[in-house]
């Protein structure tokens, strides 16, 4: 799921403590020749509010069974993103379908200033100072791909002078 990003480090569910958050439920309806049969897909953010963090759906038919199928999918797709002092390390911008997601840092007790599934994607992950921005779709499915999308593009400055063998000062005084 996450192969188009080279820094993405997968993170194996083992011993860590995870909270998961409700996104959304959906009831879906499908019909047939025999009437209506109504179904439900629920999406999930899972994080230890300290850098791990991942997303899942479920889906059944119920809400119950769609929301631990969803909790169960999200503990396989577990990153590690770079959380500098409660906030981020740089601006990013990242989207999904039709959805666009901007996340900027900002200083501290400012609070995450998000609307949303960005917010519980955000607050799941452990960033605590966040400026945000969600434009075009509002579909929650694609504003928390969108919103993963940004937070997996994230680099810290040690990641960034390890790749480019250089050390940690340069990268800042050049």
């Amino acid at each position: 799921m996450y192969q188009k990003y080279k820094n993405a480090e997968l993170v194996k569910p083992g011993g860590l403590d995870l909270k998961d958050r409700l996104v959304g439920v959906q009831r879906v309806t499908k019909v047939t020749k025999g009437g209506r049969a109504f179904g439900f897909s629920a999406i999930v953010v899972v994080g230890d509010e300290a850098g791990v963090v991942g997303q899942g759906l479920g889906k059944s038919k119920d809400v119950a069974t769609a929301i631990a199928k969803a909790v169960e999918d999200a503990k396989k797709n577990l990153v590690r993103i770079p959380i500098i002092k409660g906030t981020l390390p740089h601006e990013q911008k990242g989207k999904y379908g039709g959805a666009r997601v901007n996340i900027i840092p900002a200083a501290p007790g400012t609070g995450v200033i998000a609307g949303g599934a960005v917010r519980t994607v955000l607050e799941a992950v452990g960033v605590h100072d966040v400026l945000s921005k969600s434009q075009g779709s509002s579909n929650p499915h694609n504003v928390v791909k969108a919103t993963f999308d940004a937070l997996l593009q994230l680099r810290d400055a040690g990641s960034i002078a390890k790749e480019r063998g250089i050390s940690l000062e340069k990268v800042f005084n050049g």
